[in-house]
């Protein structure tokens, strides 16, 4: 017997928050830009277990209070986008759905093929517009990950300020003072 499909109709109006939470839980993620409705098929296990690597690292050296969370939603203007980890500061509100980019110290997005285009030019400068200090883009080189690091100059944009691939373990400054090994991820 075949299963009844889900039939859904777009707003005759932008797409708001609100209207997420409508749609099928289907293992796509469902983010708003500019009122419109921006659909990523589910990652490959190989994505997930390198962003699982990534949030365990920062969660074993994040302050007392910091969360590092996996795919939580970050409201931005005119938007919200769902990073695969989010660093939420001490004073971020628990038990909330959407993130507030004031409680936002750091994004990181791990590049995959369906998400690359967005993880490059998209969401860093809705990140940057939102004002969240830090964003990290993350994706698979030749020899492993390479992280590259960004911070917001201006309130405006990010300027790189430094990349670590899996033969440069560094100690870095943001959002906390930690030592990276990106030789310790998954290749």
């Amino acid at each position: 017997m075949a299963q009844p499909t889900h039939e859904w109709r777009p707003p005759e109006r932008p797409w708001q928050e609100q209207d997420l939470s409508d749609l099928p839980e289907d293992g796509n993620r469902y983010e708003i830009i500019d009122g419109s409705l921006h659909v990523t098929p589910p990652a490959l296990p190989e994505h997930h277990e390198l962003a699982d690597d990534i949030r365990m690292a920062l969660r074993q050296v994040a302050p007392e209070g910091w969360r590092v969370i996996r795919e939580i939603g970050v409201r931005v203007p005119a938007g919200n986008l769902i990073p695969d980890i989010t660093v939420l500061t001490s004073g971020a509100p628990r038990k909330q759905m959407w993130a507030e980019p004031a409680h936002v110290a750091l994004v990181i997005e791990v590049e995959s093929p369906n998400s690359r285009r967005h993880d490059r030019f998209t969401k860093p400068a809705l990140y940057a517009e939102a004002g969240i200090p830090h964003y990290w883009r993350v994706e698979q080189g030749d020899f492993g990950p390479v992280l590259y690091r960004y911070q917001l100059v201006k309130g405006v944009h990010y300027d790189l300020v430094g990349t670590l691939g899996p033969d440069d373990p560094a100690h870095i400054d943001e959002p906390w003072p930690m030592r990276l090994d990106p030789s310790a991820w998954p290749r």
